[in-house]
């Protein structure tokens, strides 16, 4: 009885697993297809590629670059296509550019910044040196501390 509700959970959870599967012509145009698929981000899920995201949306897109492939479209074509409808944001590797500067060089400048403020706080020295007394301050500080003591 135990086997058989373990056998009958299985098939259950393999009957409602989300498979899409896409049949292809040639090996090239399949590899195309898994290559776009994984370049590309899921504009719902935001941190998971089109391959892994299980989201409707993320379906649709797969069906479009199915399609868009069997269409005969290139890769930068169905790339353009996807950053003009939804922005570099579909990329997992965005464009050098200037509205992605900071993207691509800000973990650089900040960590050049914060080396120069380490270094720096390590060359100034732990203890100042004491410069002795000229003899004008000597002559001043007994002075001082001769009247304090005639006041006590």
């Amino acid at each position: 009885m135990k086997k058989l509700l373990m056998l009958a959970l299985f098939l259950g959870a393999v009957a409602t697993a989300n498979v899409n599967i896409y049949p292809f012509s040639d090996q090239v145009s399949e590899k195309r297809f898994n290559s776009l698929i994984t370049d590309l981000r899921c504009p719902k899920c935001q941190n998971q590629n089109l391959a892994d995201s299980d989201a409707p949306l993320a379906k649709d897109l797969k069906d479009r670059v199915y399609t868009m492939i069997n269409d005969g479209r290139s890769d930068g074509e169905i790339l353009t296509f996807m950053v003009d409808r939804y922005g570099d944001f579909v990329l997992y590797t965005p464009p050098v550019k200037p509205i992605t500067w900071f993207l691509w060089f800000g973990p650089a400048i900040i960590l050049i910044g914060v080396l120069v403020i380490i270094f720096a706080r390590r060359r100034k020295p732990a203890v100042e040196t004491v410069q002795p007394l000229s003899q004008s301050e000597a002559e001043q500080l007994a002075e001082l501390l001769n009247k304090k003591d005639t006041h006590q």
